[in-house]
């Protein structure tokens, strides 16, 4: 599901992945419900596949263009970091900074990343209700241009808690989140 997210940019459908799903002896349909039911991914309400974390199959402010030239939508802040450690790639994030909406630049290149501004900042939060991380955090974990920038996002959402966080420390995150996710995984025939 990940590697055809990374391939094409979008979903797959349940057909897509129903020759995957049967070397395990189970319908397509199924699997996706039980990783639903687990918050691997999540479904929207016609049981299509909307993310399969850290992908999401509808525009998010985390747009991530691929050393291939695939552009595809992260689901946070965090995923987005971590999709190009996860697919081995360079890679460009651009996301839209909430409150001043200007352009932040996060570059991968040859194992090496650059932020553009210096200054900016990942903000982690999450609502202090239960679900789906697609509905409890995922809107929560940005890209801030700065601390002060970041701060004022906290103030007009106090629903959420959380704290802001440097370079390092976002992309270790998202590292650690995503980045072996696919080492150990066999790809599926496509």
């Amino acid at each position: 599901m990940l590697r055809r997210f990374a391939a094409t940019g979008h979903s797959p459908t349940l057909e897509d992945l129903e020759a995957a799903a049967a070397t395990s002896g189970r319908a397509a349909a199924e699997v996706v419900a039980d990783l639903a039911a687990y918050d691997f991914l999540a479904l929207d309400d016609h049981g299509r596949i909307r993310a399969a974390y850290p992908f999401s199959a509808l525009p998010t402010a985390h747009q991530v263009r691929l050393a291939s030239g695939i552009e595809v939508w992260a689901m946070c802040a965090i995923d987005a970091l971590g999709i190009p450690d996860m697919l081995g790639t360079d890679a460009v994030i651009t996301p839209a900074a909430p409150v001043t909406s200007d352009t932040i630049t996060v570059t991968f290149t040859g194992g090496h990343t650059t932020w553009q501004p210096p200054t900016a900042v990942v903000y982690i939060r999450q609502r202090s209700c239960t679900g789906p991380a697609a509905d409890v955090a995922c809107g929560a974990l940005n890209f801030f241009t700065s601390r002060r920038t970041a701060r004022i996002w906290a103030r007009q959402h106090p629903d959420y808690t959380g704290k802001t966080v440097d370079h390092t420390q976002a992309e270790a995150l998202g590292r650690a989140v995503f980045g072996s996710l696919l080492t150990t995984a066999k790809p599926a025939e496509e």
